[in-house]
């Protein structure tokens, strides 16, 4: 449903609507003066974070009544991001743009309402990515129909965005900076789900569709181009990316492979495409990091790890202390079998820091938990105990990877874990880095001496007991 005009006003507290009114005449012409502002509701952090691309620009703090405002005094045209703890959206400037947003974060995405200099634009951005995801919701069933069928629906459905999408450029004349984002979220979401078709057909039906595809089934890839480095943070395009790697990655002879070595195959091969096709350093190195990311998240398989990272360095150029996959990579080269665990901070139920080599005294398990994941707390620390009963001669500790110390705690107090020590990470950013947790179910076995026995071994596994004996 199009947004009328007047209701982000209605929405707005009268605070929000006495900032945006004092700002509108500040601006002089020549400048590039801008400015950003709103209110949150239900606010989970005391501020908003304002990015480019994946450099924090600024950190804006709530009032009391929680709002924010921040006016700047230059702000280059283009696109932006901002993000209140855990989720973010984004935001386009053109010269001299005032923005107001409403937020509600129980409801993040369909509750944001731009107003003021600018809201027109980006209201339709994302109205247009509430459509999109819509659409995705009813794309399961989809993916089972044959060729024709699905491209007469898929097609249908991008006819409509399209005829949204033109009647407002149409109606808003907006920039030609801006319609590389708009036109982007339009047919990206459509390329997309060509390209995710013949996996899912196969996951859902069994069939290997490819064969049965046109001829021009892809032939919009000939005209994309995958080195536009206003798209390389963009998630419509970077998704797209994603997806198209792994239909064009994937390997048909997969009989010859067990699963954890075809998924190196795999995501090697992915890195492989990603430098051939991509020549413009900063998308590139972006796709890489991606493909990286998703891989170490997925799998934690000591040797194949270093053959995925050495083909890594071989393709990125990105050097940045700021690389997450570097420094994921330089602590998989710390944890092999028989060294010391790198030592981090931890906070015991009585909110205390501990170091976590003082915790070693005997043969250890450490797992890990969080709140978001409350079936795998409850089975992991099941296990645990059965272990436990079984090979008492090892100590079981429970790491948290949550912030908060009484939220924590009081979920602690709902169950009766006996015989397991219980903690909390004190930095989660310093455990990934040190101990290169990247997802809930890694376990890592120890020796009564604090040297690592295995660093990458999962708890569910029908092998974990092995590493116990």
């Amino acid at each position: 449903m199009s947004i009328p005009k007047s209701l982000p006003f209605l929405l707005l507290s009268s605070s929000i609507i006495m900032l945006l009114t004092s700002c509108n005449s500040v601006f002089i012409e020549d400048s590039y003066a801008a400015s950003f502002g709103g209110e949150v509701i239900n606010p989970t952090s005391p501020y908003i974070l304002f990015y480019k691309g994946t450099e924090v620009i600024d950190t804006i703090p709530l009032k009391e009544d929680n709002t924010f405002f921040k006016k700047f005094d230059s702000l280059a045209p283009g696109l932006y991001s901002f993000k209140h703890e855990p989720e973010y959206q984004y935001v386009f400037f053109d010269k001299n743009d005032s923005l107001m947003v409403r937020i509600n974060s129980k409801d993040f995405d369909e509750s944001i309402v731009f107003c003021g200099k600018g809201d027109e634009k980006n209201n339709f951005l994302m109205e247009l990515y509430l459509k999109n995801e819509s659409d995705k919701e009813k794309m399961f069933d989809v993916f089972d129909y044959g060729v024709s069928k699905f491209n007469a629906h898929i097609d249908s459905a991008y006819k409509s965005n399209q005829k949204f999408y033109n009647s407002k450029k149409e109606e808003l004349k907006w920039s030609d900076e801006f319609d590389v984002y708009a036109k982007t979220a339009l047919d990206f979401h459509y390329f997309s789900k060509k390209e995710l078709y013949p996996i899912f057909h196969q996951l859902r039906t069994g069939e290997d569709i490819r064969a049965k595809l046109p001829k021009d089934f892809y032939a919009f890839r000939k005209k994309i181009n995958f080195n536009n480095v206003a798209l390389s943070g963009y998630s419509p395009f970077v998704m797209y990316l994603s997806h198209m790697l792994n239909n064009v990655g994937s390997i048909n002879y997969h009989n010859h492979y067990s699963e954890v070595d075809l998924s190196l195959k795999t995501n090697i091969n992915k890195l492989n495409i990603t430098d051939t096709l991509i020549k413009n350093e900063k998308v590139k190195n972006t796709i890489l990091n991606n493909i990286a990311f998703t891989y170490l998240l997925e799998d934690q398989n000591m040797v194949n790890n270093k053959k995925f990272l050495d083909t890594y360095h071989k393709y990125s150029t990105d050097k940045s202390k700021k690389n997450e996959i570097l420094k994921i990579g330089n602590a998989i080269q710390l944890l092999k079998a028989g060294n010391t665990l790198p030592n981090v901070n931890l906070i015991d139920t009585n909110g205390k820091i501990v170091q976590s080599n003082s915790l070693i005294k005997n043969k250890t398990v450490l797992f890990f938990w969080t709140e978001n994941a409350s079936s795998h707390l409850v089975a992991a620390h099941k296990k645990v105990m059965a272990f436990k009963l079984k090979y008492p001669e090892y100590q079981f500790i429970a790491i948290n990877l949550d912030e908060n110390q009484s939220k924590w705690t009081n979920l602690l107090s709902k169950y009766n874990f006996d015989g397991i020590d219980e903690f909390r990470c004190e930095n989660f950013q310093d455990l990934r880095n040190k101990w290169a947790i990247t997802k809930v179910h890694r376990t890592i076995v120890l020796n009564n001496d604090a040297t690592i026995k295995n660093a990458f071994v999962n708890l569910f596994e029908v092998t974990f007991e092995d590493n116990l004996k």
